[in-house]
């Protein structure tokens, strides 16, 4: 492991790219070394723990600005309220992990598995989530605006006053979801599966649902005003005090 350095004394975090030492100490594991930086108040920023174990770690408040994450093990860490914006968290496994609040702007986590994760509040902006578990997901009040969750499992997540607008979440899988008082306007939801979904109260003016299936969907109050529902399948749908106006596509 790279960032798994034997020079001098002890184990090192290294520097993603220059291989300069940022924090260096005894200790029995990986985790154990990042555990204590993080009390130490040590700078992670561009550390390499790239494939690192940090089981259970806790990272909260922890400074990982573009560090290297990718294929890392973080299953059950606590990373509330970290920094963690442009890091590399690709294809790591954040299961049942703690990110509330935590920035993760710009944070490459395409193919991540966040399976039962805590995202609460956290800050995705722009953020690459392209084909991440997040089935389970608790994404509530999270900002997801610009983000691109193409292809991504959001099976039975909570995404309650989560702000969507802009994002892209074309083949997505959202069934079941819980997407109350969303905001989704201007999102792509092309092919989308948003069976049973809840999205009452939720935005969706000027969105793109072309091909989605929004069968069993509850739609009471939601805003679809502009929205394009060309060959979205809503059957069995609750449409009860919906808006529809200019909506491309609907017949009733």
């Amino acid at each position: 492991m790279a960032s798994l350095d034997g020079r001098g004394m002890g184990m090192n975090i290294v520097n993603r790219h220059t291989g300069s030492i940022i924090f260096s100490a005894d200790a029995e594991s990986m985790g154990k070394l990042v555990e204590m930086a993080v009390l130490s108040g040590a700078n992670l920023f561009r550390a390499n723990l790239s494939g690192a174990n940090l089981f259970r770690a806790n990272l909260s408040g922890a400074n990982l600005f573009e560090a290297n994450l990718s294929e890392a093990y973080l299953s059950e860490a606590n990373l509330s309220k970290a920094d963690l914006y442009e890091a590399n968290l690709s294809g790591a496994n954040l299961s049942e992990a703690n990110l509330s609040k935590a920035d993760l702007s710009e944070a490459n986590l395409s193919g991540a598995n966040l399976s039962e994760a805590n995202l609460s509040g956290a800050d995705l902006f722009e953020a690459n989530l392209s084909g991440a578990d997040l089935s389970g997901a608790n994404l509530s009040e999270a900002n997801l605006s610009g983000a691109n969750l193409s292809k991504a499992n959001l099976l039975g997540a909570d995404l309650s006053e989560a702000y969507l607008s802009g994002a892209n979440l074309s083949e997505a899988n959202l069934s079941k979801a819980n997407l109350s008082g969303a905001n989704l306007s201007e999102a792509n939801l092309s092919g989308a599966n948003l069976f049973r979904a809840n999205l009452s109260g939720a935005n969706l003016s000027g969105a793109n649902l072309s091909g989605a299936n929004l069968s069993g969907a509850n739609l009471f109050r939601a805003n679809l005003s502009g929205a394009n529902l060309f060959e979205a399948n809503l059957s069995e749908a609750y449409l009860y005090e919906a808006v529809l106006i200019n909506a491309v596509g609907y017949c009733k």
